[in-house]
């Protein structure tokens, strides 16, 4: 861990305190007129160890994908997701896709990635490799899908940071989405995942 990565995760309380009040601490749920979701059943991600998975091998479980970086005010983050992962892992999948999109926060290669979140933050949900997430001709698949209302039937919204989350229910529908200043360990988030 860096002396950056050590400062930012001493003050990740302080961080998430202070943006709660900004608009990176948005929650939007699928409104009831929303158009008939299309579950991403053909969408294949490519894990960091170079395995691939079809998104829809984790219907039945509600599946939350994050958009991350290890060297950013949201990365304490990680040890809230592994928490949620060790809680509700039997009705959850947590899936991590780290990404340098927002001002380089994430330099490492998929190994360096992986081993930062199991040193430090004792991560066992699985990582994507790392991709991109903002709009343009090289997202990431799934998150084109999850920023794309003809696809998902409401959520036009992309990343705004690192750490924003999106919540699928067990059919693959996209129910919601939470700004990086949502705790994954929020009560409105458990409450989704409980629902």
């Amino acid at each position: 861990m860096t002396i950056r990565q050590r400062i930012l995760k001493s003050i990740y309380p302080l961080v998430m305190k202070l943006s709660r009040k900004s608009d990176k601490g948005m929650i939007a749920l699928k409104p009831k007129s929303a158009a008939a979701n299309k579950p991403p059943a053909d969408l294949k991600l490519t894990l960091s160890n170079g395995k691939e998975e079809a998104l829809n091998s984790y219907l039945g479980k509600k599946v939350l994908l994050v958009n991350t970086a290890s060297d950013c005010g949201y990365t304490g983050q990680f040890a809230e997701l592994q928490k949620l992962h060790e809680l509700y892992g039997i009705k959850l999948q947590i899936i991590g896709f780290p990404s340098n999109d927002f001002k380089e926060q994430e330099k490492a290669d998929d190994k360096a990635i992986s081993e930062f979140c199991q040193v430090n933050f004792g991560v066992t949900f699985p990582l994507a490799k790392k991709s991109v997430v903002l709009k343009n001709v090289g997202q990431n698949p799934v998150f084109r899908w999850l920023s794309n209302p003809s696809e998902n039937g409401w959520n036009s919204q992309e990343p705004v940071w690192n750490f924003s989350k999106y919540l699928l229910n067990e059919q693959g529908e996209l129910i919601a989405s939470f700004g990086p200043a949502i705790s994954p360990e929020d009560a409105e988030v458990k409450k989704l995942i409980e629902s």
